[in-house]
């Protein structure tokens, strides 16, 4: 495993880190919970091959991710992993409230302190009405003086003038959770700005959540060099210079043993392979991918409409050329125990698109979709 400088924390952490947010789950009782014994396998995996810096979030796994992480690393020896989690910002209405969620999320990962605490889906909008106004930094700052948090972050969805302006106006903030892959480069300007400043570089989405796993032209392009799509994506992350760490949502021990030597080899993308990349994703962008990650922030929806599922098909339909998205989409709602809507059922109350960290158009896609489907 290779380690970088997590900015000026002092800290060295593993290029390749644990995303807890699509941890492997399964039914019980007609529930989908996640499998924690099969996490905690999957998560020590990591570990022993050398990763020690895992990431959750107070609503990773509908709330369950945190405790798992936290039994994972119970099992463990604490001062050997890095844990990153998140204050649920858009929750916090009163100052006191921060310390809450803290100390909630402390309980949850039965831990005597978090190793970095980011602000979570910082907004320029709500760092001015929340953080700002409410006076969080320092609570941040008390919290970290009291030893709860070794390192005060931040997380952004937002535009990158925006986070810069975020960057610039707050002194207090040590490291940086940003997307950043090969379908979407629009932050990388703005991670080198931030490492420039001295700030970490964690990057989420690494492999655009799961849409770089469809691209077999890239694997044609560059079948004698790499064996997958996933290894060029981490490859050209762990390229960046500025990238201190990459965080990948691993649910098998395959896939964990699969990253974790791509991690290990400084045998990164060439200039020309990056070049020829560009070519090849701008070809991809003009077919109209929708770029959703599969986050589910959108979820649930009122009209329960599986909209992450549908925008899958959607982008298997036309980057693959593939009937096959029009029958699955054809058969939601088909069977008795089904109870998922179409795109047609959208009510259009817009609660998705206030939640779409990707800022998709999701209600005016999900009819664009219906009529192409039903054709």
């Amino acid at each position: 495993m290779l380690y970088r400088k997590f900015g000026k924390t002092g800290i060295k952490v593993s290029l390749l880190g644990f995303g807890a947010m699509r941890l492997p789950t399964k039914e019980i009782n007609g529930n989908i919970v996640v499998d924690e014994e099969l996490s905690i396998k999957i998560i020590h995996r990591g570990f022993e091959l050398g990763i020690n810096y895992i990431d959750t979030a107070y609503g990773y796994c509908r709330g369950e991710s945190e405790i798992i992480v936290g039994k994972a690393i119970k099992l463990w020896e604490r001062d050997k992993v890095y844990i990153s989690t998140k204050s649920p910002v858009w929750k916090i209405e009163k100052r006191e409230d921060y310390r809450k969620f803290l100390e909630e999320q402390l309980k949850k990962l039965d831990t005597d302190y978090i190793d970095f605490y980011h602000f979570h889906s910082l907004t320029w909008q709500n760092f001015n009405e929340k953080v700002l106004g409410l006076n969080l930094i320092e609570e941040a700052m008390k919290a970290k003086g009291e030893g709860l948090i070794k390192h005060i972050s931040f997380s952004s969805h937002d535009k990158p003038e925006y986070i810069k302006e975020i960057i610039d106006k707050s002194e207090i903030f040590e490291t940086i959770l940003l997307q950043y892959n090969l379908l979407d480069r629009t932050n990388e300007e703005i991670i080198e700005y931030a490492a420039n400043k001295g700030l970490g570089i964690a990057v989420m989405g690494p492999v655009g959540g799961g849409r770089l796993f469809e691209f077999p032209y890239l694997m044609e392009v560059f079948k004698e060099r790499y064996k997958t799509p996933v290894e060029i994506a981490l490859k050209f992350v762990f390229s960046n210079k500025n990238v201190s760490i990459a965080l990948s949502g691993m649910n098998s021990i395959k896939m964990v043993e699969e990253n974790v030597g791509f991690a290990s080899s400084t045998d990164f993308l060439k200039e020309d392979e990056i070049e020829l990349i560009n070519r090849i994703i701008n070809e991809r962008r003009k077919k109209g991918e929708i770029p959703c990650t599969g986050c589910e922030y959108c979820l649930p929806c009122p009209q329960n409409i599986p909209i992450p599922f549908i925008f899958k098909l959607f982008n298997e339909y036309i980057l693959l050329g593939s009937e096959i998205p029009k029958n699955k989409y054809k058969d939601i709602g088909s069977a008795e125990d089904d109870l998922r809507k179409k795109g047609d059922a959208c009510l259009e109350c817009g609660k998705c698109e206030e939640k779409c960290p990707q800022k998709i158009n999701i209600r005016d896609l999900l009819k664009k979709i219906h009529k192409t489907f039903s054709s």
